[in-house]
């Protein structure tokens, strides 16, 4: 069995998968946007300090021939991001946007099913809104559609994000995911209609295809791996100063940020909140007045990141909506508890209550209470912290990568 692979821009769990699937000899082909090889002048242009951002997109020399890039779109994307030229990458109609990324990488590898099918291949396996044009043509041929679903359901999505524009209207304007057009939208269902098997990585996101009106195919379930442990996290006593609390992600409310300020402010004299990760836009002002209150970063580097969760006490991931959150196994893998909802990947990595907590969505005094529990009992800190890294020990990216290669290998559609 051989599938070809499509991920225009790559991240941890695409790359964990083709790892999978090369191991087991199941790879065709893997079509991605940019991809950097160690001795191309690509890679030897990443040296520069302003082109630094190329060597995060170099792969394994292993990789050199299954691989096909085709780059003009997401370098032209990277460009403009870089130079701020909001214009070329505007949502959807942007002419280097993320969606035209996509849309031109899905057809490309459209346009190759049929010498591939001629080559062997059984399947495709693609990802939301890059898969369209490939699951079309692929039923045409034959071909079996396997799609990944990274995030919840966009209906779902809407159901539950929707209360946030009463609940907290002065985030409102953060809810970006409301700018996507009925056509993007509706492809999204396309999609879905064509696939022959689904891949999730939580079960709440599986959970949010409830919402879906047609009939779906099997919904496997295979959540993502842990970085490699490699730090002892040192835990540091709480006498004489505050609990460091720690948020990374994107500054959104779909991220629950208000609870996490409501609980912080309620404990200000007991707690001290980093926050890290680039505005959803720059004019929210409850955004702007809750970061002048307490450490914000930008940015940082991966490193940086894993370093800086090292640096604090507990990690809070308050989701209203998430498909996984890596940044949930991050932390976990360097020793720091997590509290995070019922509505990310946490229910699939957290027993709470033994190596970090779950808490209900949407609720800043249960937020609250696992701060005020830590504050009275702080070895609970070093505990919960070494049972999490414990737990990331027994899951790291290559027992994913093996779980998709067996989980292909096993699809009665194939």
């Amino acid at each position: 069995m051989k599938l070809i692979v499509s991920h225009p821009t790559l991240n941890a769990n695409s790359k964990n998968l083709v790892i999978g699937l090369l191991k087991n000899k199941q790879l065709y082909k893997l079509f991605t946007s940019i991809a950097i090889f160690q001795g191309q002048l690509l890679f030897k242009l990443g040296n520069n300090p302003k082109l630094k951002d190329l060597k995060r997109r170099s792969l394994d020399t292993t990789w050199q021939p299954f691989t096909r890039s085709k780059s003009f779109f997401e370098f032209g994307r990277l460009l403009a991001s870089k130079f701020h030229l909001e214009y070329f990458i505007k949502h959807e109609n942007g002419f280097f946007c993320i969606d035209k990324v996509y849309q031109k990488n899905d057809r490309w590898v459209a346009n190759n099913l049929a010498k591939a099918k001629e080559d062997g291949i059984t399947g495709v396996y693609a990802y939301e809104d890059g898969a369209l044009a490939t699951f079309t043509k692929a039923k045409q041929l034959g071909l079996h559609c396997i799609y990944d679903l990274p995030i919840g359901y966009w209906k779902s999505a809407r159901l539950l994000m929707q209360k946030e524009f009463e609940i907290n209207p002065d985030w409102s304007i953060t809810l970006t995911g409301f700018n996507d057009s009925v056509s993007k939208l509706n492809n999204k269902d396309k999609e879905l209609a064509l696939a022959d098997v689904i891949f999730v990585a939580s079960s709440f996101t599986k959970k949010t295809l409830e919402e879906y009106s047609g009939n779906l195919p099997e919904i496997k379930v295979i959540p993502y791996g842990f970085p490699e442990v490699t730090q002892k996290k040192e835990y540091k006593k709480l006498a004489n100063r505050k609990l460091k609390v720690l948020f990374i992600g994107g500054l959104s409310q779909r991220k629950g940020l208000s609870y996490l300020f409501e609980a912080v402010e309620e404990l200000h004299n007991q707690v001290e909140l980093t926050i890290v990760g680039h505005k959803a836009v720059a004019n929210c002002e409850a955004l702007n007045l809750a970061l002048e209150k307490h450490e914000w970063i930008p940015s940082l580097s991966h490193d940086q990141v894993l370093a800086c969760m090292r640096e604090h006490d507990i990690f809070v991931f308050p989701s209203l909506f998430e498909g996984f959150g890596l940044v949930i196994t991050e932390a976990m893998s360097q020793g720091l508890p997590v509290i995070t909802t019922d509505r990310t990947a946490g229910p699939d990595l957290i027993k709470d209550g033994e190596d970090g907590w779950i808490v209900p969505a949407a609720s800043s005094i249960a937020i609250k209470k696992v701060f005020t529990k830590i504050l009275e009992a702080p070895e609970l800190l070093e505990h919960y912290g070494l049972a999490a890294q414990n737990k990331a020990r027994t899951r790291p990216w290559s027992v994913y990568g093996q779980e998709m290669a067996d989980a292909l290998s096993t699809l009665k559609i194939l």
